[in-house]
């Protein structure tokens, strides 16, 4: 894939820090996955404070991603390929 911006996603927060997006991923989701800093996800490295959290929720991936001059957004993206991936990766 490679872009985020192709994707059709859902912004939950605008202007989150990381650790907002992890508290709200822990509350909100059934399953978690901690990652470091250039972990792909949607083919995309994904950038942050380690550990970064990403949220499973069935074939739901909820995941936060910074854009430069933007700031950090969390993004919910719904494709059961990738959240199988991520859930091998626990």
């Amino acid at each position: 894939m490679g872009c985020i911006e192709s994707l059709p996603y859902e912004v939950i927060l605008r202007g989150s820090s990381f650790r907002e997006c992890r508290d709200y991923i822990k509350k909100e989701c059934r399953e978690s996955v901690n990652v470091q800093p250039g972990f792909k996800v949607f083919d995309t490295h994904i950038i942050g404070v380690p550990p970064i959290t990403i949220g499973l929720d069935g074939d739901v991936v909820i995941f936060p991603f910074t854009k430069p001059c933007h700031g950090t957004f969390l993004l919910r993206v719904e494709d059961k390929e990738e959240a199988d991936r991520l859930r091998k990766k626990r």
